[in-house]
């Protein structure tokens, strides 16, 4: 298992700084840099924009700039937000907890929804159930998740007025009255990458237990008297979700994807939205850490599904 798990951490290296200098070039490559409104600054005399420009290798060749950007990010030092003044690791730990909060749930949502409702309609091929499960599940992975975060939106808070469309991350309540509040406020943008998700994973679930269940040790279980529940459960279930768990890992930059436009709807204080905003305001550091950190979150879950795949 040793030597399984140090030649997953052999691939996982090279892919990440793999990533890291497609990041770097095309963050590079692209118009505008943190200093472009001090050209138009007329209260910035030239000779302080030249010495920032050189004091922050902004001028320096591209390879030399990542390199000294690689070897900074491997000592600890990720950069500085020339927006927020403050460093970008403060930042993105201050908001990476929320993030994680929000995928994780929705996460869990979307396996406590596939997994039942995949294996009840595997098990019942072509019922009604299983019908209105496809039907269900085809709605939930088509419409895009700012559709169904609006939608959400307007029915649970403008029209009945039960949960808050705005994230607040500082919520003036103490006891168990601050965490109902966040638990409050969490619940519409978990639904809504969650359903999403769930809806996705219901149809592979199906389909992988579908095949399991044809197999022959299945029906030599059977014939061995074993009730059908423990069939399904112990023998049927067991093996069809080890390819589910892949398919959850491999979908990770789907969710994080999603994370980022969910933030946006409902103004979550999470690194999705710190990567909106620094895209607008032209932060390069900002962008080149938050866009690296999902990097590192995907390959990090994709290692974390091999060493469950190999185990």
């Amino acid at each position: 298992m040793s030597q399984y798990i140090l030649r997953r951490l052999m691939i996982a290296i090279p892919s990440l700084l793999g990533i890291s200098v497609v990041l770097f070039v095309v963050l590079a490559l692209a118009p505008g840099d943190p200093f472009s409104e001090l050209a138009t600054n007329p209260n910035v005399p030239p000779e302080v924009q030249a010495a920032l420009r050189a004091k922050f290798g902004l001028d320096d060749p591209i390879y030399l700039r990542y390199l000294h950007w690689i070897v900074a990010m491997a000592h600890g030092d990720w950069g500085f937000s020339f927006v927020s003044r403050v460093d970008v690791d403060t930042l993105i730990l201050q908001r990476l907890p929320t993030t994680l909060y929000v995928v994780g749930s929705s996460q869990l949502l979307a396996l406590l929804i596939a997994i039942p409702v995949g294996v009840y309609a595997a098990t019942r091929p072509y019922s009604l159930f299983d019908q209105l499960a496809n039907t269900f599940a085809f709605i939930g992975f088509s419409l895009p998740t700012f559709f169904t975060g609006l939608l959400f939106i307007l029915v649970f808070s403008i029209q009945l007025d039960w949960l808050p469309f705005v994230y607040r991350a500082n919520i003036d309540a103490t006891g168990w009255k601050f965490y109902w509040e966040h638990i409050r406020q969490a619940i519409m943008p978990v639904m809504v990458l969650g359903l999403f998700q769930g809806a996705s994973l219901v149809r592979f679930v199906r389909s992988s237990v579908l095949d399991v269940i044809k197999l022959d040790y299945v029906t030599t279980a059977r014939s061995k008297g074993i009730g059908e529940r423990k069939v399904i459960t112990k023998h049927v279930v067991r093996n069809a979700l080890i390819p589910v768990v892949t398919l959850v890992a491999l979908q990770m930059p789907i969710v994080f994807g999603g994370a980022i436009v969910t933030e946006q709807i409902f103004r979550i204080p999470g690194i999705g939205s710190l990567l909106i905003s620094a895209m607008l305001a032209n932060d390069t550091p900002v962008v080149m850490a938050v866009t690296f950190v999902f990097a590192c979150l995907v390959v990090l879950f994709n290692l974390i599904a091999d060493l469950l795949y190999g185990w």
